[in-house]
């Protein structure tokens, strides 16, 4: 009987765990991401001065609001995740060139993210700082 109570107790462990290391953290402040960003498109490269902007607007829950690349390219799709207490993000932009696949994390005041086109065949790594 008793090895009966501790193999459920071990098998109701098990069963707790997923649900566990699926919650989001609710004590980070997600307005942090809100404003304009600065991203250098080419981090590996000092010489080059390729950059972009993101404008996060408004959050939502688990989503967000903006611009992504340039002024009037609207953020589609975005999720925001904090389940390993960093904020992570995706979003999906695009226009006429193509669609844009983009995650980040945000980390000591920078975001750090990847951008992949399928269309042209690229993934650009870069960096952003909040410029406001």
């Amino acid at each position: 009987m008793q090895m009966k109570i501790i193999n459920v107790l071990l098998f109701s462990l098990l069963l707790s765990i997923p649900v566990g290391m699926r919650a989001q953290s609710t004590d980070i402040d997600l307005n942090i991401l809100v404003g304009k960003w600065k991203l250098d498109m080419s981090p590996q490269d000092k010489t080059d001065s390729n950059f972009a902007m993101m404008n996060i607007t408004k959050i939502e829950g688990n989503t967000f609001k903006g611009e992504f690349y340039r002024k009037g390219v609207k953020i589609r799709n975005a999720k925001i995740n904090t389940q390993l207490g960093i904020i992570y993000g995706a979003l999906v932009s695009g226009d006429n060139s193509g669609i844009y696949n983009t995650t980040f994390y945000y980390k000591d005041g920078m975001l750090q993210g990847t951008t992949h086109s399928i269309d042209k065949n690229f993934l650009a790594v870069w960096t952003a700082t909040k410029s406001n």
